[in-house]
């Protein structure tokens, strides 16, 4: 199955609680981060709702 890398290259400061939530649960703290997490829907959701915070790309 692929999966995604996933990095904070924004800052979650003026964004709204329920973005803030969302990095946390993607584990993701601070600028610069990086987590890999499998290609799932629910992952999928989770990027797409924070998507102008982080950049991500597929892996193998």
């Amino acid at each position: 199955m692929a999966r995604l890398k996933i990095t904070q290259i924004k800052s979650k400061v003026s964004e709204k609680q329920y973005q803030r939530d969302t990095l946390r649960s993607l584990g993701l703290k601070r600028i610069g981060d990086v987590t890999v997490r499998e290609d799932t829907a629910q992952n999928r959701g989770y990027v797409r709702t924070v998507a102008h915070l982080v950049k991500v790309e597929e892996i193998d």
